[in-house]
């Protein structure tokens, strides 16, 4: 078959994207260019690629299979520019990093440094909710996946970056905020606004509330943190947060940490990805960096 490399790359991103327009988008070329170029690939395989039903796009099982064979090649092209630039020094390359909604509180400040350091490394980052980030981690479109609590039914690999303490908020104006020594069962009239089921940080607050035989109730259930900062201010419930998503001065979001025993929830921020895959040097050279700083980036911010 004579198929471009070319070709097999606007396949990939359509196979991701299912939609036309948002490959023309995405390679800056025009829609009419990227059918044409689809069915030329249609014609070399043989075979229908792809269909569209009701204004939805499918793949096809040739093109199902086209597109794990693309990617392949993909991930061997870009690992081989990557030795490349390994070669030359770390100064040039491609990262991409997808994070847990929590983590966009400290990694774009990494980031930033590191781009600093390495101007041109072409990074991208991918802010998306637990289930998004697993699902881009299964199908190894990043070099590294940041969260908390890594899953347990993929092989990986996980690299411990930094703690990620878990405390409980409430309004400042709370009868609860400013008291010492608080006990989980003195909330059992409590309210709680808590992160969606299968967020990282509610898997962690279920994990130590079941532990303790304490069933909260469940106010309300948000999938942003800063709905739940503003929901919580406004004195209608409780929350359990990152410490990472909370601003240095609680007083700007009318918020106090209260002093509850077994608090803060001690989970950490693991850099993961898969089992087996083989790191660029620019990744490489990122892990080092964010292993010697993402400490010392968080406490300063």
């Amino acid at each position: 078959m004579n198929v471009t490399f070319r070709q097999l790359r606007l396949f990939l991103e359509l196979a991701n994207q299912r939609s036309i327009s948002g490959v023309a988008r995405h390679f800056q070329v025009t829609q009419p260019t990227v059918s044409m170029q689809m069915r030329e690939l249609s014609d070399e395989v043989g075979l229908p690629l792809y269909e569209v039903i009701g204004k939805r796009l499918y793949l096809t099982s040739a093109g199902q299979e086209l597109a794990r064979a693309a990617q392949v090649m993909e991930d061997e092209w870009q690992a081989y520019e990557q030795c490349i630039a390994g070669m030359k020094g770390l100064t040039c390359g491609q990262l991409s990093i997808a994070v847990v909604s929590t983590a966009k509180y400290f990694m774009p400040r990494l980031l930033g440094a590191f781009s600093k350091m390495y101007p041109e490394v072409d990074i991208a980052l991918e802010v998306q909710n637990r289930e998004g980030i697993l699902r881009r981690l299964r199908e190894n479109r990043d070099d590294f996946c940041i969260m908390s609590i890594p899953p347990d039914d993929i092989d990986i690999v996980r690299h411990t970056l930094m703690p990620n303490p878990l405390v409980m908020v409430a309004s400042q104006t709370h009868a609860f905020a400013g008291q010492q020594g608080l006990r989980l069962e003195q909330f059992c009239g409590e309210r709680f606004i808590l992160r969606e089921a299968g967020s990282c940080t509610r898997l962690a607050c279920d994990r130590h509330f079941a532990s303790h035989d304490f069933l909260p109730q469940t106010r309300m259930e948000l999938g942003s943190n800063e709905a739940i900062k503003q929901t919580v201010a406004g004195d209608m419930g409780l929350s359990v947060l990152s410490r990472h998503a909370l601003n240095t001065n609680l007083q700007d979001h009318a918020l106090a940490i209260l002093d509850v025993q077994d608090f803060p929830l001690q989970e950490n921020w693991f850099a993961v990805h898969l089992q087996g895959k083989r790191l660029s040097p620019v990744a490489r050279g990122f892990l080092d960096y964010l292993q010697q700083n993402a400490g010392q980036a968080v406490a300063a911010a």
